[in-house]
C-alpha cells in the first residue's frame, strides 16, 4: 500500500473523525485561509488563540463564518504558544499549527522540559513531496530541525518519520539513506552512519520499516541509473523515505524539488507528543494547508 498524491490522502481524512488543531497567534492570513479550507472539508475543527480583533477582522476579509468556532483571546504571541502545548498536553489538541509567531519562540514553549511536548525522543522535521515524474509520495527528513545528527540522531529521526508512515496505513517503508557515494569510505562519515543505520535494521534495532544505505540520489530515484552502475535493491525507484546527512543538504533538496521540479509539499514537526505544523513565513497558504492535512492524518 501507498499514497499516490496528497488528494488521496485528503479523501481518506474526510472518511475519519475530525482531528482538533490549535492555530498559535492565528491572526495570520495564510494560516486561516489553510484552516478553514480544512475545517470547511470536515478534516479540523480549528481552536484559534490569539488576537480575537485581528482574527475576526481577516475572518471576515475570506468570508469565513465564525459561529461555533472557539476563539482564545491572547494577544501576546509567547503566550498564546504556551496555552496551545496546554491543551495538547491536556488532550484536547490533536494538533498544533504555527501562526503569526517566531518558530522560536513556539518551539520554546514545546521543549520546555517541565510543560512541554516531549516524549523521550528528539523531534524532526519531516516534508512530504507529490512530484509530477514519481509514482508515489515522497518524505524527505530532516532539513529543518536537527542541524547534525550522529547516528543515534539519525536512527530516532528514522523512528519518528516511520511512525507517520505506519500512522497513514504504510506498513514497512522503504528508508534510503543519501550519501554522495554508495560505498562505505571512512573519510566521508554519513556513508559510515549509513551502514550503522542499515545494520541496525537487519539486526532488528529499528524495525517497520527497510533501510538502504549508504545510497546516492540518482541510485535511489532511477532504475536506469541502477541499472548501468550494477546497483540491486528493492528500495531503487520506490523509496518513501530519504533520510539526510544535514540540514543543509536536506533543505536544499526539498527547495530544489519544489522550486525546480514543481513538487507539492507539506512539512511539519514530529516526535513530539502531537504533529506541529510548522511551515515558513514564505510558505503558501496551499503549503500550510496540505502540511495541515499531513499532520491531521498522522495525528493520535
Amino acid at each position: 500500500m501507498y499514497l499516490k498524491s496528497f488528494e488521496q490522502l485528503i479523501e481518506t481524512l474526510k472518511c475519519n473523525d475530525k482531528k482538533k488543531v490549535a492555530v498559535v497567534a492565528a491572526e495570520d492570513e495564510h494560516a486561516l485561509e489553510s484552516v478553514f479550507k480544512a475545517r470547511n472539508e470536515g478534516i479540523v475543527e480549528p481552536i484559534l488563540i490569539g488576537n480575537e480583533e485581528k482574527i475576526r477582522e481577516i475572518s471576515n476579509k475570506l468570508n469565513e463564518d465564525l459561529k461555533d468556532l472557539t476563539i482564545i483571546n491572547i494577544e501576546e504571541p509567547k503566550e498564546a504558544a504556551v496555552k496551545a502545548v496546554e491543551l495538547a498536553r491536556e488532550g484536547k489538541v490533536q494538533v498544533i499549527m504555527k501562526g503569526k509567531i517566531q518558530t522560536a519562540d513556539l518551539l520554546r514553549a514545546v521543549v520546555n522540559k517541565e510543560k512541554g511536548l516531549g516524549t523521550g525522543r528528539i523531534m524532526s522535521h519531516m516534508a512530504m513531496h507529490e512530484l509530477p515524474n514519481y509514482h508515489k509520495l515522497l518524505a524527505v527528513t530532516d532539513g529543518g530541525m536537527m542541524m547534525y545528527p550522529n547516528v543515534q540522531e539519525k536512527k530516532q529521526i528514522i523512528e519518528n518519520a516511520v511512525d507517520i508512515f505506519k500512522a497513514i496505513g504504510y506498513t514497512k517503508p522503504k528508508v534510503g539513506i543519501l550519501a554522495a557515494v554508495e560505498n562505505v569510505n571512512t573519510k566521508m562519515p554519513e556513508t559510515v552512519d549509513a551502514d550503522n543505520l542499515k545494520q541496525m535494521n537487519i539486526n532488528g534495532e529499528i524495525t517497520d520499516c527497510l533501510i538502504e544505505g549508504p545510497i546516492s540520489y540518482d541510485l535511489v530515484m532511477s532504475k536506469e541509473s541502477a541499472e548501468i552502475k550494477g546497483y540491486k535493491s528493492e528500495i531503487v525507484a520506490d523509496a518513501d523515505i530519504l533520510v539526510v546527512p544535514n540540514i543543509t543538504t536536506g533543505n536544499i533538496l526539498g527547495k530544489s524539488l519544489v522550486y525546480s521540479a514543481e513538487a507539492k509539499m507539506a512539512g511539519f514537526i514530529i516526535g513530539a507528543k502531537v504533529p506541529i505544523v510548522l511551515t515558513s513565513r514564505g510558505s503558501t497558504a496551499e503549503e500550510k494547508y496540505l502540511s495541515l492535512v499531513l499532520s491531521a492524518s498522522a495525528s493520535k
